[in-house]
């Protein structure tokens, strides 16, 4: 399946991750949220945690407050544990997701529910529109049996984490951005068709293998954050020892952006309110 017809879309940059810290001191990799790459509306922000050292992640991060967006936490392996200040609590296995919507403000922890083995994951930032930045906090814990997965073509699987694909609809529901994230395993050179929303920014990160689009754009491999340009579709194939990718995509804001920390409002103002109403104990 390599149609490169012109509503095709293609790679029009590609970033690489930089290795960096967070939390207590996790070890992990940023591919979006860089100099390089500060802002793809409406992501703000893509980690990628993957070590089998404790040291690199047992610290783990503990309780940090948040407003104006959502966080994502997406597992490949190991476990992870969230609490937060609303009541609420849950453990992340391998293949489940956590999407927790800040809103107004909220107070929560990440910690590791393990003292060795590999933890591998992905923690993703979504912009919130202003109307809804203020919103109450809410919380979708949902576990790995509970994703769909998908056979589009041969050779290809997808686990549909958000959005619709290939007759499938992800579990994750009522998100403002209505976003697209799909978890893709192609074997060597076996290619899918995916259709996006024309008006949606998307990327495409590599995390094991190699890709290509269509036939005139440029690949990317493992590591490698690929931005995609316009258009009704892309038309992925996997490299010669296939791939493992996420694909996210969502529909823009199209707002100011202010951001400090842990906090994502439109402007600074809203900034300043948002760290005078978390030492208020307002979160």
């Amino acid at each position: 399946m390599t149609s490169d017809n012109v509503n095709g879309r293609q790679i029009v940059k590609v970033v690489n991750g930089h290795a960096t810290s967070d939390g207590a001191g996790v070890h992990l990799t940023r591919l979006l949220g860089t100099s390089e790459l500060s802002y793809l509306d409406p992501f703000l922000l893509l980690d990628e945690i993957r070590s089998d050292d404790p040291n690199d992640y047992i610290a783990g991060f503990p309780d940090h407050p948040h407003r104006g967006f959502e966080t994502v936490t997406y597992m490949l392996a190991g476990r992870m544990r969230h609490a937060d200040n609303k009541g609420n609590s849950g453990l992340l296995g391998p293949g489940s997701v956590q999407w927790m919507t800040a809103g107004r403000g909220i107070v929560h922890s990440e910690l590791p529910e393990q003292e060795n083995g590999l933890m591998w994951g992905f923690q993703l930032w979504v912009n919130l529109p202003a109307s809804k930045k203020l919103t109450e906090p809410r919380y979708q814990d949902i576990p790995a049996q509970e994703i769909p997965e998908v056979v589009p073509e041969p050779g290809v699987r997808a686990r549909v984490v958000a959005g619709e694909f290939s007759g499938a609809t992800g579990p994750v529901q009522g998100i403002s951005t209505d976003p697209i994230f799909l978890d893709l395993t192609l074997e060597a050179a076996k290619s899918v068709l995916i259709p996006l929303p024309t008006k949606y920014n998307a990327f495409i990160y590599v995390y094991e293998g190699s890709i290509q689009l269509g036939l005139k754009s440029p690949g990317a491999k493992r590591n490698q954050l690929a931005i995609l340009g316009s258009g009704s579709h892309i038309d992925l194939s996997g490299g010669s020892t296939g791939a493992r990718i996420i694909l996210v995509a969502g529909r823009p804001c199209n707002e100011p952006v202010a951001r400090y920390g842990p906090f994502v409002m439109n402007t600074e103002e809203e900034i300043r309110q948002a760290f005078a109403d978390y030492q208020a104990g307002c979160f």
